[in-house]
């Protein structure tokens, strides 16, 4: 056995496939019959799954963490290409058929979901992976598949993981490297299999040195697949997703049905692909009936499928020749990549999704391009079966850009899939939900109606005809379409708790019911009641929570409100609008500082926050907000949006001490002292004794206007107030150098500096002028030497140490430091003011 299993040549096929080249010509071709199909597609908008999993996905939005890519679906939810297939099918097929087999791929209209829906992309990316996986296992046998190389090989497990986090199903590559290692690799047949079983099993001999190569490989790439679905186990929380009835209605069927259904399920798969006439964008609800009993005519088909498929399976594992490599790595194209979407390990949420045979029908196309190439090469009719073939493609290239014209929009997806089936309450549902969507209420209201008719205890029918006569404002027929789908939920058994899992959509019939109640403001307390009732089915039902919120403030009961929301975030930290509610909430109580630490965070995470915005045009807040706002924003460096956060609080409050300060100082500090002028004299009418405000007008007035007057002025009014300023007294003696009074400029730094003895700089600047007298007197040109003794002074600004002269470095600047964050109270000027409110 073992000789002949080690020293078998691969056949000559197989041996070119995997040394040469596809030609260009034929990439070519199969890239212009994919280009061809699918031009029509740019013109689609995003329809059907693309907008919660695209448009409405909270992790593609910019503030989202990048991480949050691992701990989610492709919806955002949290979890507790065409040349690259021809090559494949070169390594598999003749040269000929594999230009068939991806030509037919490309074209084939069953893969219109996957490449013309948005969504879809999560299927190619992940086939493109999977086969870069398996072509680079392939490449990490050499000798014969006795040795390995273990670059290519681990290259295909990290390939494996990012298809397997593109899509799950990337993970089943694993069974097709493992069926190409032993039918492939290795020429095992079944007998020879049962031949080394026995031998391991009988023998005291160790095993072959291919044989123990082969193992490892197989060891360590199934141990890596293994890991990597404990840790999707392990994101997932130990759970599977919720499904309803009305999304895989024989997961929830009894025995038999439930088998049967699945079992028929594997022949209407196939007969997608073998005529893809009809095709619909949602197979769940009643698409497709149960089959309940073993009478049901359709299990002919199932036992039919199911004949075929074994004979060809058995013929290819007991064939030892060329065709058999060909159908069992077809085969195993087909079947591994469906069997995550089978419902045979776990229930799935849909009966058939067109999308998920986008892998699976690159084995279908190898199966038919090979038929036809034998055929082809065995019969006489060589003109007929190249009819028949140009035939083909060309009703299935017709297809498929028919098709896309479906994925339009919306409206046009699902209408023509009520076109294929008027059994589908979803189709009609989602119609509604396209003609809702353009406001017109009247048409969606019947197609809703017909969606509660085609499947009465569908509860989103119920839900979406409530709703819509709710935009009619015909609140009663409202109200009783949300009591009709409520009565629809499980009911709990009296005296237990709620164990039922209910889909998150169907809870909404307690929001939409409580709120058409609320409306009446003597019907809060049942408003308040059903939102409790939802909170009590599912602890994190998010929106209840805020909706309750909204209620118990309109009760006044803000500290439970407060409570509310508080819980509320510790199952979603980063959700706007719960800190938006709790900023409302502290509005409410007057805490203007609180509310606005959370307004902040809201803006944080949604910058654009349409709620707050709106509350903010409303002018909703008082000034203390916009002021904190403008304070935020300076902290941040965010100067033209405190500017304007200041100018409203000033708008809403004229005499807004802190706001008017801060905007002016904020003005002086970006350049723009002119500009600054106009709103400390608005801060003078109302606070005359506001002396930072005196300072900094004073200093606009020497180095900006050149008023000395006024600036003179300014000072004086703060001695008037404060006879020890010393910065007051400091910056007069500076308008009396600018104005070249030496002398008294000395006289009044000799008063500062009886005031201030421990400040360096005024002692520094006394000495300075002094200097500058005494040069003064050795001259002839008293006027020539105050100007240079000017000059000097005025050289001395901006360093930290200098004197004023026209702003004081360790009075003025540093003050107005501190205070350029917030003004202070009067009674404390000095205090740091930062923190007033």
């Amino acid at each position: 056995m073992a000789p002949r299993l080690s020293t078998r040549s691969p056949p000559k096929r197989l041996r070119e496939d995997m040394d040469s080249k596809v030609k260009t010509e034929h990439y070519i071709l199969v890239s212009l019959a994919a280009c061809v199909c699918y031009l029509n597609s740019l013109q689609c908008g995003f329809v059907f799954d693309d907008m919660s999993a695209i448009r409405d996905n909270r992790d593609l939005r910019p503030q989202t963490p990048i991480t949050n890519l691992f701990w989610n679906d492709f919806w955002g939810t949290p979890i507790h290409k065409v040349h690259l297939n021809q090559r494949v099918c070169r390594m598999i097929l003749p040269e000929l058929a594999s230009l068939v087999a991806a030509v037919f791929f490309a074209v084939h209209p069953i893969h219109t979901e996957a490449v013309t829906g948005v969504v879809g992309r999560a299927e190619t990316l992940s086939s493109v992976l999977f086969l870069l996986a398996f072509i680079a296992y392939t490449k990490c046998m050499t000798g014969k598949g006795r040795n390995t190389e273990w670059p290519p090989f681990l290259e295909s497990i990290f390939l494996m993981t990012i298809a397997t986090l593109c899509k799950e199903q990337g993970i089943t590559v694993v069974g097709l490297c493992c069926t190409y290692e032993v039918f492939v690799a290795q020429k095992l047949r079944l007998p020879d299999l049962l031949r080394i079983f026995q031998n391991l099993m009988t023998s005291k001999s160790p095993p072959p040195p291919w044989l123990r190569e082969a193992v490892i490989r197989l060891v360590i790439l199934v141990g890596s697949a293994l890991l990597l679905l404990v840790g999707r186990v392990k994101v997932m929380g130990a759970q599977l997703p919720v499904f309803t009835k009305f999304d895989n209605p024989a997961a929830v069927a009894e025995t038999p049905a439930r088998q049967l259904t699945y079992n028929y399920l594997l022949p209407v798969n196939a007969w997608l692909m073998l005529f893809p006439c009809d095709l619909c964008c949602d197979w769940t609800m009643g698409t497709i009936p149960l089959v309940e009993s073993f009478t049901d005519p359709r299990n002919l088909f199932s036992v039919v499928f199911y004949l075929f498929f074994v004979l060809l399976v058995w013929n290819a594992l007991n064939s030892d020749d060329d065709h058999s490599e060909v159908v069992v790595m077809s085969l195993s194209f087909v079947v591994f990549p469906f069997l995550p979407a089978s419902n045979l390990f776990f229930p799935v949420g849909f009966v058939v999704a067109e999308r998920v045979l986008y892998t699976p029908s690159m084995g279908f196309c190898m199966l038919v391009a090979y038929g036809w190439y034998l055929l082809l090469e065995k019969t006489h009719w060589k003109s007929f079966f190249w009819g028949l073939l140009v035939f083909l493609l060309l009703t299935h290239s017709f297809k498929t850009v028919t098709r896309n014209f479906d994925w339009e929009s919306e409206y046009t997806i699902f209408m023509a899939g009520l076109r294929v089936n008027h059994q589908n309450a979803k189709l009609y549902n989602n119609v509604g939900h396209a003609l809702e969507g353009q406001e017109k209420f009247h048409e969606a209201l019947q197609y809703f109606i017909k969606a509660s008719r085609a499947q009465p205890d569908d509860i989103g029918a119920h839900i979406n005809v409530g709703r819509t006569f709710n935009n009619l404002q015909q609140y009663d027929e409202a109200e009783q379409a949300f009591w009709k789908a409520k009565d629809l939920l499980p009911r709990p058994r009296a005296g237990e708790p709620y164990k039922a899992r209910i889909a998150p959509n169907h809870l909404n019939v307690f929001l939409n019911l409580a709120n058409v109640i609320s409306r009446n403001k003597s019907r809060l307390e049942e408003a308040d009641a059903l939102y409790r009732q939802a909170i009590s089915m599912r602890a994190d039902y998010i929106q209840a929570y805020i909706n309750r919120g909204d209620i118990l403030i309109k009760l006044n009961r803000t500290q439970e409100a407060q409570d509310v929301y508080e819980r509320a975030l510790q199952f979603d930290s980063n959700n706007p609008d719960i800190y938006y509610n709790l900023g409302v909430v502290y509005l409410e109580q007057g805490k203007a500082t609180q509310a606005l630490v959370y307004f902040n965070k809201a803006l944080t995470l949604e910058p654009e926050h349409e709620r707050l915005q709106l509350l903010l045009r409303k002018r909703k807040v008082n000034e203390r907000v916009y002021f904190n706002l403008g304070m935020l924003s300076m902290d941040d460096k965010r100067f033209r949006e405190a500017e304007t956060w200041f100018k409203k609080a000033v708008e809403v409050r004229e005499d807004f001490r802190s706001a008017l300060f801060n905007l002016a100082l904020l003005l002086s500090d970006t350049h723009r002292p002119l500009e600054a002028v106009p709103f400390l004299k608005q801060l003078l009418k109302y606070h005359s004794d506001h002396v930072k405000g005196l300072i900094l007008l004073g200093d606009i007035y020497i180095n900006h206007v050149r008023d000395l007057d006024a600036a003179e002025e300014c000072y004086k009014r703060i001695l008037d107030m404060e006879p020890t300023n010393v910065q007051a007294v400091h910056n007069l003696c500076v308008v009396h150098v600018e104005r070249g009074h030496l002398q008294k400029g000395e006289q009044c730094l000799v008063q500062a500096a009886e005031l201030a003895p421990k400040e360096e700089y005024i002692q520094r600047h006394l000495q300075i002028i002094r200097s500058r007298l005494q040069t003064i007197r050795a001259k002839t040109s008293t006027q020539v030497q105050q100007e240079k003794s000017a000059h000097s002074i005025h050289q001395t600004k901006g360093q930290r140490n200098s004197n004023y002269m026209a702003k004081s470095e360790s009075a003025f600047k540093r003050q107005s430091s501190r205070s350029s964050q917030v003004d202070t109270s009067p009674l404390n000027e000095q205090k740091s003011t930062r923190k007033e409110k």
